[in-house]
């Protein structure tokens, strides 16, 4: 006997994001359980459990995705660039996928910032991708502690940037705040280097 066909389940992922985030703002991230996320996104647990982990990794979901696309972007830097730049240009270069997810980047981080656990995982994030950073530099010659240096610089400014974008007063484009966070970053740079006038 023939085993019934899977039922498609047309965007089931971005239906079980968007129903998590529903209910983690109305109900909070510790009280949500995975069958409540299922049942908003009109899907099964078995379901759930194809797409994520737990119900904290639907916060990460792209994390992986996005370390993908940094490292390209850095391996694709042209070789003339100093470690620096050629990280800036990377982070750059991302913001261009986070645009039009503004008020979706906006409520995921109203979530994470209301519990240490998730605070603690987006950590770890940001610490993968910096460590990737520095490995894809190293690939390009780049010694420690200089490409090392620049990964962790790398996103750090990442992080103050998307802060910065998500800030509601904030007008201008990701890709415009990481820029101005960079040269914000050389600025300090250049003025610590200057001399004192004693």
């Amino acid at each position: 006997m023939m085993e019934p066909m899977a039922r498609w389940e047309p965007d089931a992922r971005g239906r079980l994001v968007a129903a998590a985030l529903e209910l983690y703002a109305q109900r909070g991230y510790e009280e949500t359980t995975v069958a409540e996320i299922a049942a908003r996104a009109g899907l099964t647990e078995r379901t759930f459990f194809r797409h994520f982990a737990d119900k904290r990794e639907v916060l990460f979901a792209g994390a992986g995705e996005l370390q993908q696309e940094l490292v390209r972007a850095l391996e694709s830097a042209p070789v003339s660039l100093s470690a620096f730049d050629a990280v800036a240009n990377a982070v750059q270069s991302i913001a261009k996928g986070f645009e039009e997810r503004r008020e979706f980047a906006r409520r995921r981080q109203r979530v994470i910032a209301e519990n240490a656990e998730l605070q603690e995982r987006e950590r770890i994030k940001l610490a993968s991708l910096a460590t990737a950073l520095a490995g894809a530099l190293r690939e390009r010659g780049i010694a420690d502690p200089a490409a090392a240096l620049a990964g962790e610089i790398g996103i750090a400014v990442f992080r103050v940037a998307f802060e910065r974008w998500l800030d509601e007063k904030n007008r201008r484009d990701f890709a415009r705040v990481i820029r101005d966070s960079f040269d914000d970053v050389k600025a300090l740079a250049n003025a610590t280097a200057a001399p004192s006038r004693s």
